[in-house]
């Protein structure tokens, strides 16, 4: 009986060896935001510009257009630059001078959220025996969305007259599940999301 327990005892302590040893800790991001978050952020906003206008403006192609930005998040310049270069491939000019209407950019909401779905052992740190377990994951999702809504409120610059408001709205994914502690892979519709180290890609 004794040598049974002491087996077993042996073979569990490889087990656990092996699944600490196997874990893989990544470094989610030196900067501000993940490359992932940007892509989700800006991939929003270009999508939710359609290709072709088809008069969705309520003014003539050629305009001189000055625009003007506003919202609460700190991804404006970013906001202005794409919808300065969609104007642009649809035929207006963007700039401040000689301008016929202004564009307010109204940035109503800009982002990326978050959720995770975990089912396994989480880290357990034994403080008697100087044995850690890493998160054991049968299965985990982590999801990631980016979300952008905007309007633009068109105005006559000679005389101040309201012309009209677009509004615009699109997001964006990117799901990473995790099976068996090891085995990842992910769903997402971004264009070229960054591919990071993983188990599967070492054994290649």
């Amino acid at each position: 009986m004794k040598i049974r327990i002491i087996k077993g005892l042996c073979l569990s302590m490889v087990l656990v060896g092996f699944l600490a040893g196997c874990s893989t800790t990544q470094k989610i991001t030196s900067s501000a935001r993940t490359a992932t978050e940007q892509l989700l952020i800006s991939e929003a906003v270009k999508r939710s510009l359609a290709k072709s206008l088809d008069s969705s403006l309520p003014i003539p192609k050629g305009s001189v257009v000055k625009l003007d930005l506003f919202g609460i998040s700190g991804d404006k310049d970013l906001m202005k630059g794409i919808i300065a270069g969609w104007l642009g491939q649809q035929g207006y000019v963007a700039q401040d001078e000689s301008a016929t209407y202004r564009m307010n950019i109204v940035v109503d909401s800009l982002g990326t959220e978050s959720a995770n779905t975990f089912f396994g052992i989480p880290p357990i740190s034994a403080s008697l025996i100087p044995i850690a377990l890493p998160k054991l994951s049968f299965y985990e999702a982590d999801y990631q969305a980016g979300y952008s809504k905007f309007h633009l409120d068109i105005f006559e610059v000679s005389s101040g007259r309201f012309v009209g408001t677009v509004p615009f709205v699109a997001n964006t994914h990117y799901n990473k599940h995790t099976v068996f502690f090891l085995f990842t892979f992910k769903r997402t519709d971004l264009a070229s999301p960054p591919t990071v180290g993983s188990f599967m890609n070492l054994i290649h």
